[in-house]
């Protein structure tokens, strides 16, 4: 199933055909590499498709650049070099998510945007102690689904003070 900006507005404005329950949430769920993603819904307000970033010079990698959005700047991190996988070209699938992290509007790019879930909050695990241990402060669980498994991300911690600050500075 592929979400569409539509989709995932009416979803994230209208709480879904159910609403959202103290026991329930929603997911944006992305792929990056081979594995797919989750995060809260709350968290996108857009999902754009990719344009004309400009490079910003002494930036970090992973800070793809800035691009114009309805007379917005706004940061792009590129998911994958933060995450420190291989680059890949843009496909038709990349997507643009722009989201609000720790109180400022970003833009992070992703393989495909895949669908919004509801999940039941029990349905989440915690990330093992082997990965936890790591600094992957920003892994918040794991979300088992049929046969495939979701990485729930803390869009909040995806950058370390220092990089916040840079991105803050752009």
């Amino acid at each position: 199933m592929s979400a569409t900006i539509q989709d995932i507005s009416s979803e994230r404005n209208t709480g879904g055909a159910h609403g959202e329950t103290a026991n329930s949430m929603q997911l944006v769920s992305f792929r990056l590499a081979q594995e797919e993603y989750g995060i809260e819904i709350t968290r996108v307000q857009e999902i754009i498709l990719m344009g004309e970033i400009t490079r910003v010079p002494q930036t970090p990698d992973f800070i793809k650049g800035l691009i114009n959005l309805r007379n917005t700047v706004i940061p792009i991190v590129d998911l994958r070099r933060r995450f420190g996988l291989p680059e890949e070209k843009a496909s038709d699938e990349t997507r643009i998510m722009v989201m609000n992290v720790a109180g400022k509007t970003i833009g992070i790019i992703v393989d495909a945007v895949s669908e919004v879930l509801r999940i039941a909050k029990d349905q989440i695990a915690p990330p093992p102690p082997t990965v936890a241990g790591l600094g992957r402060d920003y892994l918040t669980g794991l979300v088992k689904l049929d046969k495939r498994l979701l990485i729930l991300l803390d869009m909040d911690k995806i950058l370390t003070s220092s990089e916040s600050v840079i991105v803050d500075s752009l």
